[in-house]
Formats: structure tokens, sequence, C-alpha cells
């Protein structure tokens, strides 16, 4: 695999450094393939994920919701109405790259405006690399209210999958609370802070075991057939492939697959299970002192048609002070929230040094997934304790793998590259609900003059709306 040398200059440094900390605040074109089309209600609904019953956020009734399948070189059409009455809904849609989209690619405030309730909106792009995805809610806190659901993309007519299977099964893996996700966003807003706790349940595929005793005691019609684990079956000397995504909110999760005592090796995956501590106090996530606060109008939109009032012009820090100390509590707990942007020069190459700094209790930090959204990366290294001069001779250059999430150890640092290859406005965050709710992420542009026509409704909000209004929706 070629890896690109060259790191952009300008207008970044020569290492964009991103320290995550916890802080106190202070106050289209012409596409082969099918064409795949979806037409999608997105509702609230009664429904009992671990045997009680509670408000689940579906799709056409269901929940998780519909699998998308699909073929590389395909493009997918899913027509959305929001049906949830007093709140916004966007979806985003984990990995596609969105090339030629990004106003598709489901980010509110940065690629479109939040689908109000009662109206339409169209979501076309096109699936371009075959794989395992998935999509999900990305207004607000609404992943953990059960807004995601599986996205299949497979080889192209024509080529074969580089293995041989006999059969395959999708499981999508989740957490759920009984406290509403409204309850959860204010706790994490609130003096004194509401940490959200440790989830009640763990959802295969929507489905769960919290006490089905006591649900089936209240509601025997139904308690006991939606607490019952589904199974898969399977036959001796035969290959399957597991499709696996994890949509969880908070936890990291061990999953293991076992197999009849007779067999001598028993195959497992396995990932860290990380319990969060609570703190107590109005708490913020900040990236370089800065805890981001995304703007009523799209960034999308606004950098597009050059409207410099829309959100901060100043730049956010490209690194953090030289003379931090990542393993004791800052000296100062107060950070700014702030709506700055990274602005990338296009089709450079970016190195990104994630470092993870202690939080505000002593001995504390904690892992993070960091998800970029609208590329894929090279993970080039992971190091313990604060990166140095130097620690880049420890890259690996060879073969890295690709990805679009990487994790951060606790004290330590990952190093990351991509090609800002893809016009567009993107987010790059703690894929954690809570932390993104509480401002753990960042956000670059790149190549915005070179983005084409983006559709009226996704601007429509903001000054980006009042632009559309004052010139008839041109």
């Amino acid at each position: 695999m070629a890896i690109p040398m060259a790191r952009a200059c300008s207008p970044l440094s020569r290492w964009l450094h991103v320290l995550v900390a916890v802080m106190l605040t202070a106050a289209g074109g012409c596409w082969g393939g099918k064409t795949r089309h979806f037409k999608w209600d997105v509702e609230y609904m009664f429904r009992s994920p671990d045997g009680e019953e509670n408000l689940v956020m579906g799709i056409n009734g269901q929940f998780p919701g519909p699998t998308i399948r699909a073929r590389a070189g395909d493009t997918v059409h899913v027509e959305l109405t929001n049906k949830l009455h007093t709140e916004g809904v966007v979806i985003h849609w984990h990995g596609i790259r969105q090339l030629g989209t990004p106003w598709a690619d489901g980010t509110a405030s940065i690629s479109q405006c939040a689908i109000a309730p009662g109206e339409t909106f169209l979501y076309r792009f096109k699936v371009d690399k075959a794989g395992t995805y998935f999509y999900h809610g990305h207004y607000g806190m609404q992943r953990s209210a059960g807004l995601y659901g599986s996205l299949i993309v497979e080889v192209e007519d024509g080529k074969r999958e580089p293995f041989h299977y006999d059969g395959e099964f999708n499981l999508l893996l989740s957490d759920w609370w009984h406290k509403s996700v409204h309850e959860q966003e204010i706790g994490l807003s609130s003096l004194p802070f509401r940490w959200i706790n440790e989830p009640e349940t763990l959802l295969i595929n929507g489905r769960g075991q919290y006490n089905c005793s006591l649900a089936a005691q209240y509601n025997k019609s139904a308690a006991l057939s939606q607490c019952t684990l589904r199974g898969v079956k399977v036959l001796p000397n035969k290959t399957y492939r597991l499709r696996i995504a994890s949509t969880t909110a908070l936890a990291s999760l061990n999953l293991a697959i076992g197999v009849s005592s007779m067999i001598s090796t028993v195959p497992i995956c396995s990932l860290m299970i990380i319990v969060l501590n609570r703190i107590d106090g109005y708490i913020k996530w900040a990236i370089n002192n800065v805890s981001l606060s995304l703007p009523p109008t799209p960034y999308l939109g606004s950098i597009k048609h050059g409207l410099k009032a829309a959100f901060d012009q100043s730049p956010p820090p490209e690194s953090f002070a030289n003379g931090y100390n990542i393993m004791v509590p800052p000296v100062n707990p107060n950070t700014t929230t702030g709506n700055g942007v990274y602005e990338i020069e296009f089709n450079t190459t970016v190195d990104v040094i994630l470092q993870n700094a202690n939080a505000l209790a002593a001995n504390t930090s904690e892992i993070h997934p960091w998800h970029l959204h609208g590329h894929d990366f090279w993970v080039l290294g992971y190091g313990e304790g604060r990166f140095e001069e130097g620690d880049e001779k420890m890259f690996n250059l060879k073969n890295p793998p690709l990805r679009n999430t990487a994790v951060i150890f606790p004290y330590g640092w990952t190093a990351l590259r991509f090609v800002a290859d893809n016009p567009g406005v993107w987010a790059f965050h703690c894929h954690i609900e809570p932390h993104l709710h509480m401002g753990m992420g960042v956000v670059f542009a790149e190549g915005v003059h070179l983005v084409g026509d983006v559709p009226s409704e996704a601007l429509a909000c903001g000054l980006t709306g009042k632009r559309l209004a004052s010139t008839g929706g041109r």
C-alpha cells in the first residue's frame, strides 16, 4: 500500500496536535450501478427491547431500522420523513465517504439543517466500496434512542468476494437505557452535572434481557416473546460470515463466539470493556481547551456562500500548550466553547496526533473512539504518555491499517494520516454519544469551493435559510 509522505504545511502546521481533556466550563453527477429506493418514516414507538416497555425511535415501525442492501457502485435514495412531532432528525451513513455529495453526510449543523417535524428530505449518495456499514441518527443523542440500522454493500456485479462462505449473519450491538435521551441530555448540560451512568441492558439486534421474570408478571402477553433471545442456526463444516457493527452510545463490548466442547479450538473475538467514571460538576470535553458548540447555520452552506457571520472565523488552536502535563488534572479547568473550523488546503496530506490527557479527577483518563466523516485514514501508530518530537520515527509507513474510526487509550496518543481530497465539511469526533454532546469534536473544511449544487432543503435554516428566502430559493 502506498502511503503519501507529504504533510500539509498550509494552512495547517507540520502536525495537528489534538489534546483530549475534560474541562469545567466557565460559561451529484452521473453514476453507474443501480439506484436503490427507500422510503422511511422516523417516529417514536412503544417497544420492550429488554422486557421493559419504553419509547424507542424507529423507522417504518421497525427497531432497529430496516437493513439497506446495495452493491458497490449503486446509488442509494432514502426519502426520509420526520414524524417525531417536536424534534429534528438527520441520518449519518457511517463509513460512506459521500464522494460528491457532502450534503448527504447527515450531520446536523455541519452538512445540513436538521429535518424539521413533518418535513421530508431526500438522501442521495453512491456506495463506492463493498463492506459492512451502519447508519444512525446524528442529531442530539438519537442513536441512544434507537435510531440506527445496518447498511450492507456487497461487491459489484461480476466480482467475487476474496473468500468463500456458505451463509452470513448480521449482528447489531447496542446499549440501552431506561432513562430517556432527553433526560440524559439535560443532565449532561445541568449544574450540577448528572452523568448518564451505565446502560441497563446490552442489546443484539435490538433485543436483550434486563429482568424478564419481573416483566412477565406485569405484561404476560408480550414480555416473554420480546425477552426471548434470537438464535442463529449453523451447520457443521460450513463457513459463515459475521457482519458485526457496534452502534453503542457508551459501552465498549466483549464479543465471544464459542462452539461445542468437541471442538478443540474456540475462536474468540474480544474488545475491552471500559467503564467511565462519574465526575460531579458542570463539565465539558475540550479539544485544545475548546469545547465544540455547533452553530445554527450548517458549515457547508455558510462556507460555500461566504457567510462569515455564521461561525467564528478564528480557527481552533493547532496544538496544546508546550508545558501541558497530560498526567495530572488541568491547572486551569476552565474551557472555551467555540465553533471555529480547521480549514485544510485541498488535496494535501494531513497528520493528526490525538493526545489523551488526565480528566478533572486525579488518575483518570478514558478511552475514546474517534471517527472521521468523509474519509478513511491510516493509523500510523500508538504510544504511551505525551507525544514528543521524534516519536514519528515509530510510525508504521509500510502497511498501516486503513480505518474511519480509531481509539486513543488512556494517557496515550494515536497518530493518523488522511488525504484532504473530498470537498466538503466533515466532522471528526469521539463516537461516545455523551462525549460528543459535551463538545468532544472538531470540524475540517476542505475544497468547499469545489462542491456542486447543494439541495436547498439542506440549507433551509439559519443564515443560509434567510439567504434562500431573499434570493427566491437560488
